[in-house]
């Protein structure tokens, strides 16, 4: 199951399968800094085995990195990992990016960043495809039916675990209602109540610094082993580590026109109103606000998507998170989905498997290009930002919002699978949508109850549980709803 901003579950994941291990290291024997090409031979077996997560992720390069190569030390990983916490985008895909730049500069990062998104987008864009194709064929809808069913309970897990972590004094909760509340009833935009939760945040670390203590990642006990990025460090081979103004505005002025600079095309060629500029601007401005996991950022996409755009409907919103679950990387990737449908349903002159996948590609790229230019500009500068209390406590508090945005996405998809239709009531000046009672699918209901009770009771796997409910599914479409 995949936990928003979960801290790294090292003892709780399984052994990866054993391989040949040419760089590990004894503690009486210093590991050696490993060659580019031994790093990308690690970098793509991460990307390949990242299911889970990003506890999941986490823990995996932790084991990789930390425990069995040494190639970075256990203080090091977690000050990266609490720097990576601190930027919008998915903190896995951005600790491998971190971590490579240390080894191999630009490229590593590159490399890193790159594998580890690159497997589960090629499967994410096959998923999509054969979705577009298949989906109106009875059995694959049945399969759905019960996919759908198991979404409701791993986003509510989800919504259990960082609850857990994340609300842990009355402040905190209230902040968590108040941003339920605003984009429940009021449809506040995502972005201005994470901007809204982080100023609240800020000016709190200085009136009342102990509701707003940033909660960092923890980490194993013990003394810290020594790595290979820690002896380039202590012998003065990290130069490109070292806080600079010039190569900060080289950094800005390569990755910000890379990142925008299609999105400019694409406006200047197709015009505001195309699906091609709707694509890039909004998943670009999706990029910076998505603070606090994929979870919290999926309920203002779907609000945008399904009813601003109109790109697909609710059910399949539902669907592209289920591909998502079952894809290695990070769970952001049902973006591409997002977009696929998108560009195939307004292809203009092109096939529309072909805009399909064009309106993929540009999604990805402007999703993750960013996250490389954050970790590029700022890793060097990441000692200083670690210190900082009011920024901890801005991202306290953005992390308390985003458990009431993730409360609002469980309420949102349970309408959706549980009941055939919702209305939206007018009261007190809101409209928050409520299920028409008639329209109940006990199907559906039951499935999802089901799925709950496997994962919350008897600890059931994420993906073993969408396998049982797509089964479940198809047995229960043959009965009356």
């Amino acid at each position: 199951m995949s936990a928003p901003r979960s801290g790294p579950a090292i003892a709780v994941l399984p052994d990866p399968a054993d391989v040949p291990r040419t760089d590990a290291a004894s503690p009486a024997h210093p590991p050696a800094k490993p060659t580019f090409g031994d790093a990308a031979k690690v970098w793509a077996r991460i990307g390949l085995l990242s299911f889970g997560g990003p506890a999941g992720q986490i823990a995996l390069m932790h084991k990789e990195l930390v425990e069995e190569r040494r190639w970075i030390g256990e203080q090091r990983f977690l000050h990266a990992l609490n720097y990576c916490m601190l930027l919008p985008g998915p903190e896995a895909q951005q600790l491998a990016t971190y971590i490579g730049w240390l080894l191999h500069r630009t490229a590593g990062g590159l490399v890193a960043g790159g594998l580890f998104v690159l497997p589960g987008a090629m499967v994410m864009l096959a998923l999509s495809t054969l979705y577009v194709l298949f989906h109106d064929v009875p059995l694959v809808h049945a399969l759905f039916f019960g996919v759908k069913a198991a979404v409701l309970a791993v986003v509510v897990q989800a919504l259990l675990r960082i609850s857990r972590r994340a609300l842990t004094n009355r402040m905190q909760m209230g902040l968590a209602g108040a941003a339920f509340l605003a984009i429940y009833g009021a449809q506040v935009p995502f972005p201005l109540i994470i901007l809204a939760a982080g100023l609240v945040g800020w000016i709190g670390s200085t009136r009342a610094p102990h509701l707003f203590g940033g909660a960092g990642h923890g980490g194993g006990g013990g003394a810290d082993a020594v790595g290979v990025v820690d002896m380039m460090f202590a012998r003065g081979e990290m130069p490109h580590a070292e806080p600079s103004l010039g190569r900060a505005l080289r950094v800005l002025a390569v990755w910000l026109p890379l990142w925008l600079g299609p999105v400019a095309l694409l406006w200047a060629l197709t015009g505001s109103t195309s699906v091609w500029t709707q694509i890039g601007s909004f998943f670009s401005t999706m990029a910076v606000v998505t603070f606090g996991g994929a979870y919290a950022v999926l309920a203002y996409v779907a609000q945008a998507a399904v009813e601003t755009f109109g790109w697909l409907k609710p059910a399949e919103m539902v669907d592209g998170l289920g591909l998502a679950e079952t894809t290695p990387g990070p769970l952001i990737l049902v973006l591409q989905f997002v977009g696929f449908l998108a560009a195939f349903r307004s292809p203009g002159a092109l096939p529309p498997l072909v805009a399909g996948g064009l309106g993929a590609l540009l999604t990805l790229w402007v999703t993750f290009a960013p996250c490389f230019l954050w970790i590029f500009l700022g890793g060097p500068y990441v000692e200083a930002l670690r210190g900082n209390k009011a920024l901890s406590a801005a991202l306290s508090a953005i992390t308390a919002a985003v458990v009431g945005v993730i409360l609002n996405l469980a309420l949102w998809f349970a309408l959706h699978v549980v009941f055939r239709q919702v209305a939206s009531l007018e009261v007190l000046g809101l409209s928050p949508d409520v299920p028409v009672l008639s329209s109940l699918d006990w199907r559906a209901a039951v499935l999802a109850l089901a799925a709950l009770v496997a994962m919350l009771r008897f600890k059931a796997g994420m993906l073993p549980t969408l396998a049982a409910c797509a089964v479940a599914g198809v047995a229960v479409s043959y009965l009356p709803g």
